[in-house]
This record gives C-alpha cells, sequence and structure tokens, in this order.
C-alpha cells in the first residue's frame, strides 16, 4: 500500500524511517520526494566528521564508500515514505554496480545524493544513484536492495 510522500523530510523523519544512528546516518535532509520513484538527499560534510580522523589527517576526504552508504539510506527513507509498512526494516545492499568515483568529498561540501528507482519486485529494489558537489557528479553506482520482512 502507498500513500502520498511528503516533499521533504528533516534529520528527525528520516531516523522515524530508516534505523541508521549517529555516526553512521550519513543524510541531513531528504527532498524533492516522489513516491515510489525518486528523492534527493543532502549531506552538509563537516570538518567534524569522525571518519576525517584518519582518512586522511592533514588532508581530508569522504571515504567513497561513505558516499554511496548516503545514496543507499536516501533510497532507503524513499522506499520507507513511499510505503509506510516499510518504515524501521532494515535495508540491505544486494549489489552495487557500475560504481564510479569521480571526484573528492571534502569538508564544506553539500553533496545531493539524487536516487531514480529503476525497478522493483517484491522486496527487491534497484537504483540509478548519483552524488553531486556543486553541479557536478562526484560519485555515481547502482545500488540494489533488499526489504528485511
Amino acid at each position: 500500500m502507498t500513500h502520498e510522500a511528503r516533499q521533504t523530510l528533516d534529520v528527525n523523519q528520516i531516523m522515524e524511517l530508516i534505523p541508521h544512528r549517529y555516526p553512521l546516518l550519513l543524510i541531513d535532509r531528504v527532498v524533492d520526494i516522489v513516491a515510489n520513484e525518486s528523492a534527493t538527499g543532502i549531506k552538509n560534510v563537516t570538518i567534524n566528521e569522525n571518519f576525517f580522523q584518519g582518512h586522511f589527517p592533514g588532508h581530508p576526504i569522504m571515504p567513497g564508500v561513505l558516499v554511496v552508504e548516503a545514496m543507499a539510506q536516501t533510497c532507503a527513507a524513499l522506499v520507507a515514505e513511499s510505503d509506510k509498512a516499510n518504515k524501521g526494516k532494515l535495508v540491505y545492499f544486494t549489489s552495487i554496480e557500475e560504481a564510479k568515483f569521480r571526484k573528492p568529498v571534502v569538508p564544506g561540501d553539500v553533496v545531493h545524493l539524487k536516487v531514480q528507482k529503476l525497478q522493483n519486485r517484491k522486496s527487491l529494489w534497484k537504483f540509478d544513484c548519483k552524488a553531486y558537489v556543486d553541479d557536478k557528479v562526484v560519485t555515481e553506482a547502482v545500488i540494489s536492495a533488499m526489504i528485511m520482512q
């Protein structure tokens, strides 16, 4: 069963939908939600992120796998917001395809995580995902996931 999704989710609303918490909750807002189709996650990257302590001292770069994780969290929030029956359920990666890391994400960047549903069958979903900083693609991947019942 689906319903009309909200246009924007703040961090508190995101935490109602997905089980991720600090320090691994990697999205601050979700905007431009089209139920069962697409959404854009927003991550404001600050120097205070815990991963910058070791990646890399003196040259902080957000690990690419965490950008992919932020895209996946945006997908999970979209799925849960589109169908409340999925609220709070775990979403497991089943595959990450065609991942490309085009430009480093650094402190001060605002990352826009655009996700577009390619297909879904029951609890299996597939998304085309792109992360942008200043309208330039920094990371992209096709992510498949399964909602755990």
